[in-house]
């Protein structure tokens, strides 16, 4: 069977078995602060297993792609070296939300195993957990007692806590689990070892592919467990793996999901796979990091320096490496690759296809950009070498490293090549401390500190009445005390709100919580957390029980409500001036700004943004009206023409927007009629990544100070000129007329410097043979280097320039340092070893090249010192 056929016969499987079959959630998670990536099949559940979210089908079968790169599930370090991790991977899965349990999921796991799929039954162990006596817990007899109807008992081992049982984090649903392991060995192996004793022991060949989870607890904040309302299964199976055992390979490399984008790397660098370790290395890890970087761009998530962009541009930083040190690639290369991952995932994985054009110009420009990286982290590195050599030292300090690896994305283990090639080493500890304390400081600025939700109502199903009114009758629900980045809050859940909880680039309402005795508790901001909306409160009410008034800051809803609805006109009137090609990449509505990002390969010239900011007004002026449709059956909306955004993971029914033709997908707040918004002014244009361009703009009262401000500086400008009718001619006037003055200065420098290398030549000062040139006149710095140059092109002999002055303009004192090119070679002189050497003096530092150095520094008062010690180190006192 293909990859493709094995996925489509796992979902039709458990489609016979009652399961609604559910696309896949994006990668990259928005809406959870807990998770930056989709790292198991069950966080698009993770709402309903928590009861945030309403069971609408109770099994459910799907296909997920997944990201471990990070935390606990950290395979990014095995990634191309062994044969079975990856970072990006897809988890086949089928759940129960409160329907079956253990009894029909190892059942239907057997079936599939062993009648859809023919494998071996004699190749197959589980693990039961084993229990944990310090919590109460025993022994899983019950999947125990489930499995021994179709295995040996000698087969069925006992795992501990860590193998089976599965926690969603310290706190939340968990619950024991069943692992499925295979042993893919040759017979022969097989016969010389039981494939029993190499369970769970690192085995490359007898390795687990599916998890079988049984939720049947809830861990609180204190570690005690309870038991869930209502059970859940989740299972996961590694696609990869499952592909590797059907297809009788030893390798999921060696599966059809890899072996085309090998085969064509392979093509691509003239370099068989199979002839080197290394090179074989490198095509692993390029194979598999080039499925994660597509993915998570078609998700919405472009590499960048911060989150879970930081991630996808350090495993893109990661590929680019293995392909410039291992196979030989100086150019930008794994872009032109696209196409045979979409050959081979773009059926299942439509999203792909769609985003081929920004995924390329995405992958081509940030590896120019890293190979760029990559030639100024040698350079740098080179001149670390070469002050560890100069001082005796064979061990590069970690903190240089680390810094290397930080600032210029520069890995460790290329340090520690090109170290090797010299002779070198580097201090591993060192860096692995420095490592440790930048992780120390994220931790701490991250790390949220709360306790228990505390109950003050039964649990109701939550209403939010923020589309209809900005104020309600409401009760307490439940509450929670939270500590973060040295500050204390609650987080309080109500039973019926109006406050708008952030998500989809739209700020959280502020506002507050009345109580029925007038007191005003104020509610700062709403945040969503699991698809719930968390009111945060300095302080909460003496009588948490009574009924209160949940009241909107009205005027601060209004003008997010403005700025959101411009960015649906901004969105059409971009289509229409830039074309059908763009689409919204992300955005940031607040009640001061409004940011919007689009896909688009160019700079959007100022006519453009002119003739989009003409339809945005033509569109306000005609007070276009909002028609809202609530809980429309996707399909139905997508024929209404609403744009739906990859990376965005929607339901079955879906809220549409519309004004005039503008028709989208969105779940935030809205102008009654564009009227409201008044007027757009974009204020800036630029880009924020490869294939993408960020518009920001103001609206209403912002707008109009914006434009006061504009006349303000215009009627300062104006006044510079005397107030001239004609603005635009006096600037214009005044340009020429500097530009002339330019052009006269210039002339003079240039006789300047004429006249000074006249006397430099004409004065011969020789030592030991060589020509000195020694200038410490008043000559501005500027034309010192272009100087030692003309004197160089017109020598043939050994020669030594040396400069010496204090810039006049800003004080600081500056060395020039030029050695003709046969004492560099003939001596083995180094003029930027020299001059660092002499700029101690000046308390500076500098650097260049061996014949051609220059430096800075603070202290005038050092450069005779300087000169000196220049002097007395080439040994030309006299």
């Amino acid at each position: 069977m293909t990859s493709q056929e094995i996925r489509e016969s796992y979902k039709q499987f458990f489609h016979s078995k009652g399961h609604q079959i559910v696309p896949s959630a994006p990668m990259v998670i928005k809406g959870d602060p807990t998770l930056m990536f989709t790292n198991a099949g069950m966080n698009q559940f993770k709402d309903i297993i928590l009861g945030n979210a309403e069971i609408k089908y109770p099994r459910v079968t799907d296909s997920q792609k997944c990201l471990r790169v990070s935390g606990k599930h950290n395979d990014l370090e095995e990634v191309g070296h062994d044969t079975y991790h990856h970072t990006m991977f897809e988890m086949l899965g089928n759940w129960s939300f409160g329907d079956y349990f253990k009894h029909e999921a190892i059942d239907w796991a057997w079936e599939y195993l062993t009648e859809v799929l023919k494998l071996p039954k004699d190749r197959l162990y589980v693990t039961v957990f084993e229990g944990a006596p310090d919590e109460g817990l025993e022994r899983d007899d019950e999947a125990a007692g489930f499995w021994e109807k179709h295995l040996p008992a000698e087969r069925i081992i006992n795992g501990n806590k860590h193998d089976n049982f599965w926690e969603m984090g310290d706190q939340g649903p968990c619950g024991p689990c069943s692992e499925i392991h295979v042993d893919i060995r040759p017979d022969e192996e097989r016969a010389q070892v039981d494939g029993l004793s190499l369970v769970n022991q690192g085995h490359p060949q007898v390795i687990e592919i599916w998890n079988l989870v049984f939720m049947q607890y809830n861990r609180k904040a204190d570690g005690s467990l309870e038991p869930l309302p209502k059970r859940v299964i989740d299972t996961g199976m590694g696609f990869e793996r499952l592909c590797m055992a059907i297809q009788g390979k030893t390798s999921n490399y060696d599966t059809d999901i890899f072996t085309p984008m090998i085969q064509a790397i392979a093509t691509l660098t003239g370099i068989e796979y199979g002839a080197a370790k290394k090179s074989d290395v490198a095509m692993r890890v390029i194979a598999d990091h080039i499925r994660t970087i597509a993915f998570a761009i078609t998700d919405g998530q472009l590499p960048s320096n911060a989150k879970a962009g930081y991630v996808i541009r350090r495993i893109l930083r990661r590929a680019v490496r293995y392909g410039y040190t291992f196979l030989g690639r100086r150019e930008a290369f794994m872009y032109s690759l696209l196409p045979v991952l979409i050959q081979t995932m773009g059926e299942a994985y439509p999203e792909l296809v769609a985003g081929r054009e920004l995924i390329e110009k995405v992958m081509r420009e940030e590896e120019e950009s890293f190979l760029h990286t990559l030639e100024t982290g040698i350079r740098l590195l080179d001149k670390q070498i070469e002050e560890c050599q100069r001082q005796g030292q064979q061990v590069l300090d970690g903190q240089a490293a680390f810094v290397l690896y930080d600032t210029y994305g520069f890995p460790l283990d290329l340090t520690a090549l090109i170290l090797s090639e010299q002779g070198m080493t580097v201090d591993e500890a060192g860096f692995d401390a420095a490592m440790q304390q930048q992780k120390e400081r994220a931790r701490n600025a991250a790390a949220i500190d709360a306790g228990d939700w505390i109950s003050v109502h039964d649990e109701a199903a939550v209403r939010f009445v923020g589309y209809d009114q900005l104020e309600t009758t409401t009760e307490i629900l439940r509450y929670r005390q939270v500590k973060q980045k040295g500050q204390e809050y609650y987080q309080v859940v109500l039973s019926e709100t109006p406050f708008y909880a952030e998500m989809g680039g739209q700020v959280g309402d502020r506002g507050v919580l009345i109580a029925s005795d007038g007191t005003r508790y104020a509610i700062f901001d709403t945040k969503r957390e699991n698809n719930l909306a968390i009111h945060l409160m300095k302080q909460l009410p003496a009588e948490l029980a009574g009924s209160f008034r949940a009241v909107v800051d009205a005027e601060h809803r209004h003008r997010i409500e403005a700025n959101h609805s411009a960015t649906h006109l901004l969105h059409e009137a971009l289509r229409e001036v830039l074309g059908a090609h763009v689409e919204q990449k992300g955005s940031f509505v607040s009640d001061e700004v409004l940011r919007f990002d689009f896909a688009h390969f160019a700079k959007v010239e100022p006519e453009q943004l002119r003739a989009v900011e003409r339809l945005v007004a033509e569109r306000i002026r005609a007070c276009l009206p909002l028609q809202e449709y609530r809980e429309v059956p996707i399909e139905e909306a997508r024929q209404m023409g609403a744009m739906a955004l990859f990376g965005e993971k929607y339901g079955d029914h879906v809220r549409v927007i519309r004004f005039g033709s503008s028709t989208e997908f969105c779940g935030g707040t809205h102008v009654a009629s564009t009227g409201v918004i008044g007027t757009v002014r974009i204020t800036s244009e630029s880009s924020v990544a490869a294939g993408v361009r960020r518009i920001e703009a103001v609206t209403g009262a912002a707008a109009e100070d914006y434009l006061y401000a504009q006349e303000d500086l215009l009627q300062s400008i104006r006044g510079l000129f005397n107030n001239s009718p004609q603005l635009m001619t006096a600037i214009q006037k005044m340009f020429e007329e500097n530009s002339e003055l330019a052009r006269q200065v210039g002339d003079y420098v240039k006789q300047q410097l004429l006249e000074v290398k006249r006397r430099l030549l004409e004065k011969r000062h020789e030592v030991n043979g060589i020509r000195l040139f020694l200038l410490r006149q008043d000559v501005p710095t500027e034309i010192i280097k272009d100087l030692a140059f003309q004197i160089a092109g017109e020598l043939s002999e050994p020669f030594v320039f040396i400069g010496a002055q204090e810039d006049k303009t800003s004080g600081k004192p500056n060395l020039t340092l030029m050695l003709s090119k046969d004492l560099v070679e003939s001596r083995g002189w180094n003029a930027a070893q020299l001059l660092r050497a002499a700029a101690k003096h000046i308390q500076g530092g500098g650097g260049g090249q061996p014949h051609f150095a220059t430096a800075g520094g603070k202290n005038s008062d050092g450069l005779n010192a300087a000169v000196d010690q220049l002097l007395a180190d080439l040994g030309l006192q006299a």
